[in-house]
């Protein structure tokens, strides 16, 4: 059985962070590929145009063996829930035993996801701490094992481990900033990446 990951998110635009993390959840438990998940809609924010931040991906891991971009999402009219890209993602990578990928305050919500109790004991969970606002490991787990609890409260079970990421206190909204009011992103991103903000004038004068 193939050990497969993903990772999914915004990617507005995606940056080193984001490929730390994917490259740390690939060693750490052995996986044979991280398929990077771009939302076509994503909740609660304005983004990029979904094929700008697409071909952002692409740029990023092109070079990567281990990675791939899926586009399952645009498949799917209406809300995209995470349980059905991986149920979707189970018809195209059978007998597979699934990871999936998410940083620390993402995990928190997990109780609160459509059909979040069922997801939960369907795949383990890779959780990239959140180290910028000061929490230690310490208390990343301790939220990590509340987040665990409220699942059990539910009769569901779930498996998770945090990923021993390198600290680096780089964000989308940080280089949506700097690219607002000028300033280098030179090591904040590929420099693919940043090439084709340039090139396409993403961010320039656009607010989050």
């Amino acid at each position: 059985m193939q050990q497969l990951a993903i990772f999914g998110g915004t990617f507005d635009p995606i940056h080193w962070g984001h490929l730390l993390v994917a490259e740390t959840a690939l060693h750490q438990v052995s996986l044979e590929k991280v398929i990077w998940v771009p939302s076509l809609n994503p909740p609660h924010k304005e983004a990029a145009l979904f094929e700008h931040r697409v071909e952002m991906l692409q740029l990023a891991i092109k070079d990567h063996p281990a990675f791939t971009v899926s586009l399952v999402e645009t498949n799917r009219s209406g809300t995209s829930y995470a349980i059905n890209t991986l149920i979707d993602l189970s018809a195209s990578y059978p007998n597979t035993h699934w990871y999936w990928i998410v940083g620390l305050d993402t995990f928190q919500t997990l109780p609160r996801w459509y059909r979040g109790h069922e997801l939960a004991q369907m795949c383990d969970w890779l959780i990239a701490p959140r180290l910028l606002g000061g929490e230690t490991i310490t208390q990343s787990k301790l939220i990590c094992k509340q987040v665990e609890q409220q699942i059990r409260e539910q009769s569901s079970t779930i498996h998770w481990q945090l990923l021993n990421t390198p600290l680096v206190g780089v964000s989308s909204s940080l280089i949506r900033k700097f690219c607002r009011e000028r300033q280098s992103i030179r090591y904040l991103a590929p420099q693919s990446v940043r090439s084709y903000i340039t090139n396409n004038n993403l961010y320039s004068d656009k607010s989050e």
